[in-house]
């Protein structure tokens, strides 16, 4: 079994942001996903890949395959002769985190640049370079291991996400590295303190695991849901609300949703286990109907109206089509592969997509489902 620290490098921007939720995330069961286990599985390809060792042929989806490979390309490229190269290398930044470590996807020691090399596997929120806490700590793990190796003075960081086609780049010198390293250090013992205080917001909210008993954000939650007016059934329509109570709604929308999310499956969670809550309890959804078997239908179904209507016949997508040409031939389809413009989104004014103008906007209608910057 994985060993995880309790300041984690990847909870950093949580437990920086809200010291209080540390305490309030203790003897909360851990939960996984089949996005975090196919993740897992993507970081096993990835060091299988770099590190040359013998693939089990049918062990990996194709898709799969060339994305890793996509990133391995990458840390390829920035590998020089003569640097050295960690795999899925354990690091400990326990001088600034107690007992902190981590595990660095990749780490380049150059004789001028120390560089870390990340894989986020996920397609659902893009994550960037820039001032990424969990990225930095891995930094000075890398750092107090490896600096009297070589005499880099900055450290670049790299973020590839091949199931989104990005990679964000950010170097910061060693001096602002260490600074960062005394302002993790003060977060940390914040932790500590029995006082600790919880402090909502999208970033340290969004995995939180005590988020939906958390006092502070139900604060919050209400605030905004009650904003200058008095009961939430009196609330005016949009279109009657001010800028400035659109704009409150618009910039916590992600923080609201996940609070209520996590405070259903809570809900839920306690009824599978056997208790009860009042005013409310658990029903089959709906389902939709499928074959028992596949192959025995479809016989089953020629014999009876016929191959012709049992079946039907659908082009491929061309991103389906690349994936059966390979690298060296999806150019071949390339003339014929057309990329409409997508629907108008909303988005955080940080967005680093540029900006459409009304002028511009030839669209149907405003898509206001993607707020996520």
């Amino acid at each position: 079994m994985t060993a995880h620290a309790k300041l984690s490098a990847s909870g950093a921007h949580r437990w920086m942001n809200c010291p209080g939720s540390v305490k309030a995330e203790e003897g909360l069961k851990e939960s996984t996903s089949p996005f975090a286990e196919e993740g897992t599985k993507a970081h096993d390809l990835m060091e299988q890949m770099l590190k040359g060792k013998p693939i089990r042929v049918g062990a990996y989806d194709l898709e799969m395959w060339e994305y890793v490979e996509s990133y391995v390309d990458y840390v390829l490229s920035q590998k020089k002769p003569g640097d050295a190269l960690f795999i899925e290398r354990r690091v400990n930044f326990s001088e600034w985190v107690p007992e902190g470590f981590g595990t660095a996807d990749t780490i380049i020691v150059s004789d001028e640049v120390l560089h870390i090399v990340d894989l986020k596997y996920g397609k659902g929120v893009p994550v960037y370079a820039e001032n990424n806490p969990q990225l930095m700590l891995y930094a000075l793990g890398a750092y107090d291991e490896c600096m009297f190796i070589s005499d880099f003075q900055s450290v670049k960081i790299s973020i590839v996400q091949p199931r989104l086609d990005t990679i964000s780049e950010w170097e910061i010198s060693i001096t602002d590295l260490l600074k960062f390293g005394e302002v993790v250090r003060q977060a940390a013992l914040d932790t500590q303190s029995p006082k600790a205080k919880r402090v909502p917001g999208e970033k340290q909210c969004r995995w939180c695991k005590a988020k939906a008993t958390c006092p502070a954000l139900y604060k919050m939650t209400s605030d905004i849901l009650m904003a200058d007016f008095e009961q939430i059934d009196e609330a005016p329509q949009p279109h009657k609300l001010s800028f400035a109570q659109m704009r409150l709604a618009l910039e916590n929308k992600g923080l609201i949703e996940a609070w209520l999310l996590s405070v259903e499956n809570s809900v839920k969670d306690l009824l599978l286990e056997g208790g009860s809550f009042e005013g409310f309890k658990l029903v089959e959804g709906r389902s939709i109907r499928k074959w028992s078997d596949e192959e025995q239908a479809g016989e089953r179904l020629v014999d009876l109206v016929g191959e012709q209507s049992a079946f039907t016949k659908k082009l491929i997508s061309p991103a389906q089509a690349e994936k059966l040409l390979g690298k060296k031939d999806k150019a071949k389809i390339g003339d014929i592969v057309a990329k409409p413009r997508g629907a108008a989104t909303l988005v955080k004014e940080n967005d680093p997509r540029p900006a459409i103008s009304p002028v511009d906007a030839d669209f149907d209608a405003l898509d206001c489902n993607e707020t996520e910057a």
